[in-house]
């Protein structure tokens, strides 16, 4: 057997079967466990770094600290009831309102696998703004709104682009694995190893006439139905 990894092995040139250590083979990485220089926005055991959404980014903005504080209670106290962590698997029960990161970010590369049930809808909030689209690619209902061309895009555009440049998704019930970079008002985007997004601008859906805002929090978008999400890395990016 003249194999090339022969020399290193020996026993692949006696043509015994040789088991190599999972980093040679680039094994998948476990679950919610962050590539180096990235840090997990979920743990996998729990809700920790997550809080409950109150308004917008505008309207948040507009609000007493004293106001934002009391409302930040009530939100946090919704949000553990319709979302948990079964399994090292953030789970929505299709209730209640979106997850919100704790921390805002500026420029970031961010991971997240997600997994959606048959006629699903979500999306990713960045910088507070919505969104990178999320949906059943395959439930014909929703092909009036553009889900035939696929998930990934930021579908509230109206100057820029809101389709994606190419259809990636995994069927409903299948996880799926975003790759987001965000810097300045622009974003990059693969969907399953694919880019779909490629530097595009965000538009600010909340104030039209404004660029989408510096810094805001990464949401994970309710749309009224049961979602799944893990493997939620991050990666802050130093402003040029």
């Amino acid at each position: 057997m003249n194999h090339p990894l022969a020399r290193l092995f020996p026993a692949l040139a006696l043509g015994l079967t040789l088991i190599l250590p999972p980093a040679l083979f680039a094994a998948d990485r476990p679950d919610n466990t962050p590539p180096d220089g990235f840090v997990a926005l979920y743990n996998g055991k729990d809700l920790s770094g997550w809080k409950g959404l109150v308004g917008n980014p505008k309207t948040r903005a507009a609000m007493k600290p004293e106001d934002l504080s009391a409302a930040q209670k009530v939100a946090d106290e919704k949000m553990r009831a319709h979302w948990k962590s079964v399994d090292g698997v953030l789970v929505f029960d299709g209730k209640g309102d979106s997850l919100c990161a704790v921390k805002d970010y500026a420029d970031f590369e961010l991971y997240v696998d997600w997994k959606i049930e048959k006629g699903g809808d979500s999306g990713i909030y960045v910088r507070g703004t919505p969104q990178i689209q999320i949906w059943d690619t395959e439930w014909e209902p929703y092909f009036k709104h553009g889900a035939d061309k696929g998930s990934g895009s930021f579908w509230n555009n109206q100057k820029h682009p809101k389709f994606p440049d190419v259809k990636a998704d995994k069927p409903a019930g299948q996880w799926n694995s975003f790759h987001i970079k965000m810097v300045g008002e622009k974003a990059t985007i693969k969907l399953n190893g694919k880019v779909v997004v490629n530097d595009v601008t965000l538009e600010n859906y909340w104030e039209r006439d404004k660029p989408v805002y510096p810094t805001g929090q990464i949401e994970l978008q309710n749309h009224g139905n049961t979602l799944y999400f893990k493997n939620i890395y991050v990666r802050e990016l130093t402003a040029k």
